[in-house]
């Protein structure tokens, strides 16, 4: 396992943790050969003197963005960083065990997979409200793409570098990022698979997902379909409006009252639905593959 994977630890706020957990992980790390990467994602409270100890250390590297930017900007200037064959990411929060980073090594190695992701889709969530909402987002991720995943978002996840630095450009800044780089992954058709992890609870600190993240991540969902595969949104709206338009329709022909207006604009609505997908497909196809697609630099944090 000598030199084969970075451990990029984003943290925000979270200087109550990272006392016991960044020991831990550090020397966890340093005993394997890996490399760990902390960022310091604009911290308002004491993480960015507490960081200050590690930065000594020969295989850790301590970077701080100057304002808060997001969990995923975060690892974003993390994953820039690795020059390991595998790059994994670990919450600085203390939730994950540093156990669980050995067997999803293990298990990558073995399916010789693109991503494992650490699921906790065996553990009973803690919040009967956050669960709803893993629960909705992975419904609705489900109806659009083919998915096996079961744990889209967890923060303990382990990839191929090179495919993760190619395709970061297309993640969120944001907590959404979790769920979006899974979403690549699959739609690009790389080999994801699951790992079951344990789970405990933060060290310290509060999380900060809330509602408005559950809504932002379904919108860089359905933006990261509209990129890979618009047709997936396009073609189900298109046959809804023309069956809605003949079932509504079709009734009031066959009693002779001719055409109905409200049915002839929802077959119409459905027809500009469908050309509007095999537009939106072929801009999709153009800018995948010319490389044309907008790349947002993460750019680097100002070293530790």
């Amino acid at each position: 396992m000598d030199g084969l994977v970075t451990v990029v630890v984003p943290a925000y706020n979270e200087a109550e943790s990272l006392p016991v957990f960044l020991p831990q992980c550090i020397a966890h790390c340093e005993s394997r050969g890996w490399k760990v990467v902390v960022v310091n994602d604009g911290s308002t409270d004491g993480t960015r003197k507490e960081l200050e100890r590690y930065a000594v250390y020969q295989n850790v590297q301590v970077l701080h963005h100057k304002l808060n930017r997001g969990y995923g900007a975060a690892l974003k200037t993390g994953i820039t960083l690795a020059d390991t064959r595998y790059v994994a990411t670990v919450d600085a929060d203390g939730q994950h065990q540093l156990s669980d980073l050995d067997a999803l090594v293990e298990t990558l190695q073995e399916t010789d997979a693109d991503m494992v992701v650490g699921s906790r889709a065996h553990l009973r969530s803690a919040s009967l409200y956050r669960e709803l909402g893993k629960w909705i987002i992975r419904r609705i991720t489900g109806l659009l793409v083919p998915l096996d995943i079961r744990d889209l978002n967890s923060g303990l996840k382990l990839f191929n570098t090179r495919l993760a630095q190619a395709h970061i450009h297309l993640c969120p800044d944001s907590m959404a990022f979790s769920d979006v780089i899974t979403l690549i992954f699959v739609s690009r058709r790389y080999l994801v698979v699951e790992h079951p992890i344990q789970v405990g609870r933060r060290l310290g600190g509060k999380s900060t997902i809330s509602t408005r993240t559950a809504l932002e991540t379904i919108f860089e969902i359905l933006n990261t379909i509209m990129l890979f595969n618009p047709m997936r949104i396009f073609v189900p709206a298109s046959l809804f409006c023309i069956l809605a338009g003949v079932i509504w329709g079709l009734p009031i022909v066959l009693l002779g009252r001719g055409v109905s207006v409200a049915s002839m604009l929802a077959i119409v609505t459905g027809v500009l639905f469908l050309f509007l997908g095999l537009v939106a497909q072929q801009l999709s196809l153009i800018r995948r593959e010319s490389g044309n697609v907008h790349r947002e630099t993460p750019g680097s944090g100002d070293p530790g």
